[in-house]
């Protein structure tokens, strides 16, 4: 039966009317009737949508009708969501309505410019990125003001290169309670992430560093890890060489004379699972009998979902281990907060490699945090977002058993990623496929180091924690119909 309805002028600003017709049910409907729309010009470029539950209403449908139809029409690119806006008509060209007529003696034109094309994927499924639109801008908000109104005269001049001590000093107190670390504040030094730590520990040539790091290579390195990391040791001289991993994480006992191993022990990148305990003592009884450091990449320790708490490594001797940790995937990459957690011996050597003056991460960007951290609010973000990410693990677990039960899906006990296993030789197709239905996320050969002994396994790393609420369902949708058969 077809259906309609008036849209009055307080909700979108314009009388629409929509035909629900035509077969595939009324989500279907619904959103042949909204493209149509758009691309008529009815909706016009910036035009506000109503609300899931008022159209819902006015058309007699499911509020989760509307919430799948905008999800769709977000990811195809005809609308825009955004967290206090609502959901609007996106840019796009305008539509056409009427046939270019050219003169029959005019002179020769060059081709017609391409229609505009979406900017980014349509499916964000790319690791390494948290839900930006969960960032808790109120809550946030409130810590800077009340960091801000409380911040000494000292706080505006010239930063610490060790950063602000009421920051270090809600890390001590946090990073001890909730990671077992053992700290103080005068050991602990704030940088703007973790690569940039690899910079202050290794330094970087052409960058101007005059002592060429705190740390000298070779570098011991799990055979699967960031690319982006490796080059940027291979831009310091340093040379890595690769652990072979299994079930209980790296083979430690594959480590020689190295001078420093560096580690993902909590969730190892991108593979999955924690460092076995044995081979956590192992590697400390390594590093102290060679006078080695384990650096110890906490990236995700915060998310863990069918698994007790696995505490850091550094709590085993923190005079051979320096833990580096950041915001970047419990809060936002945007915000450029991260710390190294040193052995008392490296302090002043990363000290001078940063220089006098704090010129990466914002003091009152610290002072925030610290704030954000003490009152309470950092924890509560953290356990919202370990129930949001879990949630939406177990949709992934659930649509490919039913779509896809031939995938084995693994590394989601934890963290915000997961590795899907695919038929030997069909790794490159399917990357190929998800690029080109507009899906963004990795193959699992792209984390391989290029000296690893072992043979590479095919496979999909999917993050599942980049795409807002809305357009999760969609992005499953999409990744479920690209995978290859069994």
């Amino acid at each position: 039966m077809t259906e309609s309805w008036v849209n009055s002028a307080e909700r979108i600003g314009a009388d629409l009317h929509l035909e629900l017709s035509g077969p595939g049910g009324r989500r279907a409907a619904l959103i042949r009737a909204l493209r149509e729309a758009v691309r008529s010009g009815r909706l016009a470029a910036g035009t506000r949508l109503p609300p899931y539950r008022s159209l819902a209403a006015d058309l007699g449908v499911a509020r989760n009708t509307v919430a799948d139809a905008y999800a769709e029409l977000v990811a195809e690119g005809w609308l825009t969501a955004r967290q206090g806006s609502g959901t609007r008509v996106a840019e796009r060209a305008e539509p056409l309505r009427h046939a270019v007529r050219v003169p029959r003696k005019a002179p020769r034109q060059a081709p017609p410019p391409a229609p505009p094309r979406a900017r980014g994927p349509r499916h964000d499924l790319g690791q390494g990125t948290p839900d930006a639109s969960a960032f808790p801008r109120t809550a946030w908000a409130a810590s800077y003001r009340r960091a801000l109104q409380a911040a000494p005269t000292e706080a505006f001049g010239p930063g610490d290169p060790a950063g602000r001590l009421e920051l270090r000093e809600a890390l001590t107190e946090y990073l001890a309670r909730a990671r077992g670390v053992r700290t103080e504040p005068g050991r602990i030094v704030i940088c703007s992430g973790f690569a940039h730590a690899l910079r202050l520990l290794f330094g970087q040539r052409g960058q101007g560093d005059t002592g060429g790091g705190v740390l000298r290579g070779p570098l011991a390195v799990e055979a699967y890890g960031l690319g982006f990391h490796r080059d940027l040791l291979t831009a310091a001289g340093v040379r890595t060489v690769p652990l072979p991993l299994d079930e209980h994480g790296a083979r430690v006992d594959r480590l020689g004379r190295e001078r420093a191993v560096l580690l993902t022990p909590a969730h190892q990148f991108p593979t999955g699972g924690p460092l076995h305990a044995e081979r956590r003592a192992a590697v400390i009884d390594w590093a102290r009998a060679r006078g080695a450091v384990v650096l110890e990449d906490d990236y995700d320790g915060e998310f863990r979902y069918d698994r007790k708490p696995v505490g850091a490594v550094q709590g085993l001797d923190p005079e051979r281990v320096i833990h580096i940790g950041s915001v970047s995937k419990s809060l936002s990459p945007a915000l450029r907060l991260g710390w190294m957690v040193l052995p008392e011996r490296y302090v002043d050597a990363v000290l001078a490699a940063k220089g006098e003056r704090e010129a990466w991460a914002s003091v009152l960007d610290q002072l925030a945090l610290a704030d954000f951290v003490v009152c309470g609010s950092y924890d509560r973000h953290v356990r919202r977002m370990r129930q949001r990410y879990r949630r939406r693990r177990d949709r992934l677990v659930e649509a490919l058993a039913e779509r896809a039960p031939h995938v084995e899906v693994t590394g989601v006990a934890a963290g915000l990623h997961a590795v899907l296993r695919l038929p030997p030789g069909t790794e490159r197709s399917a990357v190929k496929a998800a690029a080109w239905h507009g899906i963004a996320l990795d193959g699992l050969a792209e984390f391989r180091h290029p000296a690893a002994e072992e043979q590479a396994a095919d496979g999909l790393v999917v993050g599942y924690a980049t795409p807002s609420e809305h357009a999760y369902g969609a992005a499953l949708e999409a990744l479920c119909a690209v995978l290859p058969p069994g």
